[in-house]
């Protein structure tokens, strides 16, 4: 992929020089005059890839060469040979807000003893690394995190994976927690995305930047979101919204968007149906989705995802909406009949959100997708990061692995894996059988000596026991799962909430709650 990228980028320098317009006739914003440059060559560009063009080297490269610019009119965040440069650049002129969410019900137990964002993902990360990772992929090192529930897990989290990653010399980095706190002013909760922002509006307010952006932590994709603040600023636009493409079987489950000839929103719809459905469709190709696509994908769903103007925040917050809580459904459809510009930008890729046990499951599994899975972490232009943690490689004895993704530190002796998720520390013993089953490992290791003592006087080892078998299940972190235990839901039970027994079943798939003990023979 680097290879592909660094020569698309090649290809994009070699063209003879001509002079370049941006779209609909508009004048560049100065916008190439200086600040951070970066390679549009994939969906997932970064300053530190290969064939990036910046304004130390451009001037050499002027006379025989142009540069290609991303027009509003083309926005998708499919393979474009170009580049993006922000003045100022989004370090110093942009400050990440991730949204936390709330107590996570639908992802429950997942979310008894954690933030809905510190839930863990793919093996060896968490939720909150993807929005972060984009962050710094985008050049944005200036990030909080809103939160009010079981924040501890992820206040430790990002504490060792960032704390010490993001400053520097003339670089003042951070990722800093944000729980939720009564004031004299305020001596509520967070009421929602809205007033989560509002309730910190005066300490964003301090920060010396053009925009904030505004992110989900509970979204599995991954964006430049130097694109996105780009058209932002093309545009002129007061907010801007990230858009999914979306056919109508999709459609009715999402609040849909209606816009112009300029891709400027005009409507809003709630998880539209039937005639008013229909009513939404849009042309897609304004916003860069070719004629064929725009064809099959004629709606376009908000992702939850914004870039807004500070100026524009604060007016909307404190002034015309000073009661609103939510930004999706009051403040940005309330902006929109105000007559502020709220314009759309098309995201073409892969997104999901892990809002419940089934789509987490799926998204999960579906990184062990062939030939090509739904999300890639093996990405070195935009790679995911994490706690650095400093764990063995995996140990796999007389195993039997199939289509799986296996974490760090894991100890596999004669068992069959297929179409699984192991994550990190897991210990899968002799004679088990996973399949199709997310297992999300563990905090801590125990020694042979503790395992061996546990076993003599009828304890459970943490881990998956001899002769076990699991399937289509969701295996929380320290579970300690007995010998010949059977986790199959033998039974096709697609609800049920038995706590005190360890497991909640949601939509037929069995989740073992954390901390939790299978006893040995067990059948769920």
């Amino acid at each position: 992929m680097a290879a592909r990228t660094a020569a698309a980028a090649a290809a994009a320098l070699a063209v003879p020089s001509t002079s370049v317009r941006l779209s609909s006739g508009r004048a560049p914003r100065d916008s190439f005059r200086s600040g951070g440059c970066a390679q549009v060559g994939s969906r997932s560009s970064s300053l530190r890839g290969a064939g990036v063009v910046c304004p130390s080297n451009v001037t050499k490269i002027t006379q025989r060469t142009r540069k290609v610019v991303v027009s509003p009119r083309n926005v998708s965040d499919s393979p474009v040979v170009g580049e993006t440069c922000l003045d100022p650049d989004a370090s110093r002129s942009v400050l990440g807000i991730i949204l936390g969410g709330g107590a996570g019900s639908r992802l429950y137990p997942l979310t008894k003893k954690r933030a809905k964002p510190a839930v863990p993902l793919g093996a060896n990360y968490r939720l909150i690394d993807i929005p972060v990772s984009n962050c710094i992929n985008s050049n944005i090192n200036k990030i909080y995190v809103l939160t009010q529930f079981n924040s501890a897990s992820l206040n430790r989290h990002l504490s060792r994976a960032y704390a010490s990653n993001m400053g520097g010399y003339k670089n003042e980095g951070f990722v800093e927690v944000l729980a939720a706190q009564q004031s004299p002013e305020n001596p509520n909760w967070f009421q929602g995305t809205a007033d989560a922002v509002r309730q910190y509006l005066w300490l964003f307010e301090e920060a010396q930047v053009l925009e904030y952006v505004i992110l989900a932590g509970d979204h599995l994709y991954r964006m430049d979101y130097q694109h996105f603040i780009q058209i932002h600023r093309e545009t002129n636009a007061d907010i801007t919204v990230a858009a999914l493409p979306m056919d109508e079987a999709r459609a009715t489950a999402f609040g849909l968007m209606k816009i112009n000839d300029q891709g400027r929103i005009i409507e809003f719809a709630e998880k539209p149906k039937g005639d008013e459905l229909r009513a939404m469709q849009v042309d897609t190709t304004v916003l860069g989705l070719d004629a064929e696509r725009a064809k099959e994908m004629p709606y376009i769903a908000s992702m939850g995802i914004y870039v807004v103007s500070k100026e524009a925040m604060i007016s909307l917050l404190r002034n015309d909406f000073p009661e609103a809580n939510d930004f999706g459904s009051e403040v940005i459809p309330g902006a929109t009949k105000m007559g502020m510009k709220v314009q759309a930008y098309l995201y073409d890729g892969y997104w999901e959100d892990i809002g419940t046990i089934e789509a987490f499951y799926n998204a999960n599994l579906g990184i062990t997708k062939k030939p090509v899975p739904d999300f890639s972490f093996y990405d070195r232009s935009s790679p995911i990061y994490t706690q650095a943690r400093f764990l063995p490689p995996s140990k796999m004895l007389d195993a039997d692995v199939t289509d799986s993704v296996i974490g760090e530190g894991c100890v596999i002796k004669n068992a069959r894996i297929f179409h699984s998720v192991v994550g990190l520390r897991s210990w899968v013993s002799e004679g088990a059988v996973i399949e199709d089953a997310l297992l999300m490992g563990a905090d801590y290791y125990e020694t042979d000596k503790q395992r061996n003592e546990l076993l003599a006087t009828g304890g459970i080892p943490m881990g998956i026991g001899k002769n076990s078998v699991v399937k289509r299940a969701i295996i929380d972190k320290n579970a300690r799962i007995g010998e010949n235990v059977k986790i199959v839901n033998k039974d096709s039970v697609q609800e049920a909430a038995r706590e005190t027994d360890g497991y909640f079943i949601k939509s037929g798939i069995v989740t073992i709650i954390k901390d939790a003990i299978i006893p040995h023979g067990s059948i769920i």
